[in-house]
């Protein structure tokens, strides 16, 4: 499936570019993102990692999501989420764990695990105050984030939980900053993610993730499946232009033949939008996953 933009979309971005975006952002959740009587619920155990080797020096808050469809012997899907905090809460734009359980018990996505992990921070004097970390994580396109990934964070939810090891088996998802992370991590690891889901994503000169729409131009294809959601009142600064960014991003993926889908609506840099959408866009990244 792919997302042709009509040339009313590209009339809306060239009225959001000649004057200030009026965002209307009145995005609903649907039941999808709602409590169900008699759908099993998963259960959520929070966690801290603080013994990084690739962030050396890091402390981050993470949650794991285990559905009750997990039977124990037979290894689950997983999906990572950078900012897990903003994405694992049962109230807020997104509940993850609400629409994984629905999702799940109707079989419209595979029995998949949630591993929802916060950026690193450098902890202050006794434990007190602190530095993020976020930026130099997210923002940046090298192969760092997915050998943390890799090497520390998949490693120890897998001795609790036997997860799958395909990338066919795997999906990541960020918001921000967070989802060009997403997008960096399966890009530069693509053996170890297929899907990408990207929310308000930051393909900006923030820390020279620009580089990507020319990028995939000129490299071969890769096995990767991306969503790309953003609004046409999303930010303009001296990093870039985030609409214009994800454009961009969609028209290199149309132009290489990728597996991809770009959602654009009016909202401004938040994620109500993208809420509203992620039943949609977990059925259409989890589609013919077996």
């Amino acid at each position: 499936m792919r997302c042709l933009l009509s040339l009313a979309a590209f009339a809306l971005l060239a009225a959001a570019l000649l004057q200030p975006a009026t965002a209307v952002d009145d995005y609903a959740l649907g039941s999808d993102s709602q409590p169900q009587k008699d759908v099993p619920k998963g259960k959520v155990t929070p966690f801290k990692w603080t013994t990084s080797k690739v962030y050396e020096g890091t402390e981050r808050d993470c949650w794991l999501y285990v559905p009750e469809q997990y039977d124990g012997k037979t290894p689950a899907c997983v999906m990572i989420f950078q900012d897990g905090g903003g994405y694992v809460g049962e109230k807020g734009a997104f509940r993850v764990p609400v629409v994984f359980d629905n999702l799940i018990h109707a079989k419209q996505m595979p029995v998949t695990v949630g591993i929802f992990i916060n950026p690193g921070t450098f902890p202050g004097p006794n434990g007190k105050g602190g530095r993020s970390n976020r930026s130099f994580e997210y923002d940046t396109p090298s192969n760092q984030y997915a050998t943390f990934l890799d090497k520390e964070i998949l490693p120890e939810v897998a001795k609790t939980v036997k997860l799958r090891e395909d990338a066919a088996g795997r999906a990541i998802c960020g918001i921000s900053s967070g989802g060009i992370c997403a997008f960096t991590a399966a890009w530069e690891r693509p053996d170890l993610f297929s899907k990408v889901l990207s929310h308000i994503g930051s393909f900006t000169n923030i820390r020279g993730g620009d580089v990507y729409p020319g990028l995939i131009r000129k490299t071969e294809k890769k096995p990767i499946r991306v969503y790309l959601q953003d609004g046409f009142g999303d930010l303009d600064n001296l990093h870039g232009n985030w609409p214009q960014a994800n454009l961009a991003m969609a028209a290199s993926l149309k132009f290489m033949d990728y597996d991809y889908k770009l959602v654009m609506g009016d909202g401004p840099h938040g994620g109500r939008h993208g809420g509203a959408l992620l039943p949609d866009s977990l059925r259409w990244l989890w589609r013919d996953t077996k």
